[in-house]
């Protein structure tokens, strides 16, 4: 019997149309003909138009708000498109999330809340996605909820990269964590950059609000880095900075894979006391936002390189070694 040969289709959904432009680009393979609509009363539509019987199909999409689409919008177009590669007869559906959506509400913190990031979890897997590839999720459990193999990958060595071009004095330079959560994070992103660590703790009185109430370590005359998963409000991010230059700090730097960037959040970083935002773009960030305080770094050759360690079944940890 004739061996059936490999074929990889890669297809956009309407979110971040140029980060898949720039991950086809990194693998040298155009991306699929999908048709994409929305219905008069705001039902989505999409459509393979060329055939993906036998394809290892990937669906890339950020499940934010972007080109239109709301974070609902991007959520549902996911779910289409990966169970019409399925009833289609794609030999395989794997969702490349470069972020990923409801996150937030990983575990019961009050009573009668849901959990949301594994109710996607569950939709994704009941649309016909065999396997998925995220990039920085809110909390590593998240990977748990998933029954089939997901690739989770971060951004942190690009940061890394980013920083140690700056030419900084590792001996000035302080990673901050944001919160607790983040601490184990922080103390990966400070060993890589040979830096010194601190710790905030924050209290959250409601959605997007929070208050610093404690900073564990010494940042007197430190240049500050903090590292966190994303953006949204940038609220925090500016009370985090205050209570560093308060307390002695040089200067204050951030970095995060996801610049939701939602509400008041681009006035607020540009009227803040942070030097410098760097955020990847995981999450589409429009042109005009990217000057001043706020520069976008691209994640499409990591994302490309994790696609193909994946497509021809060799290891994903070694781009990490």
């Amino acid at each position: 019997m004739t061996e059936m040969k490999k074929t990889m289709l890669l297809c956009a959904g309407s979110v971040n149309p140029a980060l898949a432009d720039g991950i086809a680009t990194e693998l040298g393979v155009p991306l699929g003909n999908v048709k994409h609509e929305k219905f008069a009363n705001g039902e989505i539509y999409a459509r393979y138009v060329d055939s993906v019987r036998g394809a290892d199909v990937f669906v890339i999409q950020s499940v934010c708000a972007g080109n239109g689409y709301d974070v609902n919008d991007a959520l549902m177009e996911l779910l289409i498109l990966a169970d019409a590669a399925k009833r289609a007869s794609a030999r395989s559906v794997c969702a490349v999330i470069s972020h990923y959506g409801y996150a937030r509400q990983e575990r019961k913190a009050a009573p009668r809340e849901p959990i949301t990031a594994r109710l996607v979890a569950d939709l994704i897997s009941s649309s016909g996605v065999d396997r998925v590839i995220a990039l920085d999720l809110h909390q590593d459990a998240i990977q748990g909820f998933f029954d089939m193999p997901v690739n989770h990958m971060t951004a942190m060595p690009l940061f890394v990269d980013y920083y140690r071009k700056k030419g900084f004095d590792p001996e000035k330079l302080c990673v901050v964590s944001p919160d607790v959560g983040r601490a184990k994070a922080a103390k990966k992103f400070q060993t890589l950059l040979d830096s010194d660590i601190a710790i905030m703790h924050k209290d959250r009185p409601r959605h997007n609000q929070s208050e610093i109430t404690a900073l564990i370590g010494d940042v007197t005359n430190k240049i500050c880095l903090i590292n966190d998963d994303m953006i949204d409000t940038g609220g925090t991010l500016c009370a985090a900075a205050d209570t560093l230059l308060a307390r002695g700090a040089e200067a204050v730097y951030v970095c995060a894979t996801h610049g939701l960037f939602s509400g008041p959040a681009y006035d607020r970083i540009e009227h803040s006391n942070i030097t410098e935002v760097v955020v990847t773009d995981a999450v589409p960030v429009p042109l005009e936002r990217q000057t001043g305080k706020i520069k976008v770094l691209s994640i499409a050759p990591l994302m490309a390189k994790t696609i193909s360690c994946v497509y021809e079944n060799t290891s994903v940890s070694k781009l990490f070694d």
